[in-house]
């Protein structure tokens, strides 16, 4: 993702990678979509992630979001969770709680994820307007076409540090809509301060990242910055804040532009075929990899 859009945009020095997608296999044999790295187009470091959540039924909490939303509150809130007076505990059974809530203690076919899409699906389950999706990224357009500008602040959130680097942390944050919709707050304004959330935090890591790290440069790619609402807030705030930012602008954020950015990293790591590319316009580069 990141070396697409670094080879879109010219880019061959160390950029701040922000890769923010649904499903990616990591190195770490966990499921990635929510990743901090720092990256050129020979190598590349992960510097923080989306705190790992469990998947109870593994590919099926893709399709059924309501899955990704009862682990991250029984995250927070353990078997209290049938207490609370929200409609998401309504719409499910006791049988199907109990179920869940043993995937996750024992561990039984729920993988780790730090996906950002994982993270919308849950949002988007939680205030009631996707439990269940019939393709990819469903329910983050549905949420997403609830945002509006109107609605300012966000929510809380923490920002851990870990072996693995930095870790955000948005527990708190479930606790706050949980509040929200029990006092029957409008949906819009939840929708609207999620995104919010999510462009501070971003904010937030590549701070962090400059002030070690001394990179100003970020890129962003993933099938997350396709929504335009969440990469607009993001781009005002890294830019207010004195980052040059660089995005797609050829190809798409999502899965279409990885085969790309792996010919790219590729060419980059073979001597000959460095020499093959370099100096090429955009569409002689696309034109030669596609051949």
């Amino acid at each position: 993702h990141i070396a697409s859009c670094m080879a879109e945009n010219k880019l061959e020095e160390k950029v701040i990678g922000i890769a923010f997608d649904g499903t990616g296999y990591g190195e770490d044999h966990k499921i990635w979509g929510g990743e901090f790295i720092l990256a050129d187009l020979l190598s590349y470091q992960r510097i923080g992630h989306l705190k790992y959540q469990p998947m109870p039924g593994g590919e099926q909490a893709i399709h059924q979001p309501w899955r990704m939303v009862y682990s991250y509150l029984y995250s927070v809130f353990g078997q209290k969770i049938t207490q609370f007076n929200i409609g998401f505990i309504k719409r499910r059974s006791v049988k199907e709680i109990d179920l869940i809530s043993q995937m996750i203690e024992k561990k039984i076919n729920s993988p780790l994820t730090s996906s950002c899409g994982r993270l919308f699906d849950a949002v988007a389950s939680i205030i009631g307007i996707r439990d269940e999706v019939n393709f990819e990224g469903q329910a983050a357009v549905a949420l997403e076409s609830l945002c509006n500008p109107a609605y300012k602040g966000n929510y809380s959130y923490g920002i851990d540090q870990a072996e693995s680097g930095w870790l955000v942390n948005v527990e708190e944050m479930f606790r706050e809509i949980v509040q929200d919709i029990e006092k029957n707050k409008n949906i819009s304004g939840i929708a609207t301060r999620f995104h919010n959330t999510l462009a501070e935090f971003i904010l937030s890591m590549c701070v962090r990242i400059r002030d070690k790290y001394y990179v100003n440069l970020v890129v962003l790619s993933g099938g997350v910055f396709q929504n335009s609402f969440l990469l607009n807030q993001t781009l005002k705030k890294l830019n207010d804040n004195g980052f040059k930012v660089f995005i797609h602008k050829k190809m798409p954020p999502n899965d279409a532009c990885i085969a790309l950015g792996q010919a790219v990293i590729a060419n980059e790591r073979s001597a000959d075929g460095y020499l093959i590319l370099k100096g090429k316009t955009d569409h002689e580069m696309i034109s030669h990899i596609v051949e």
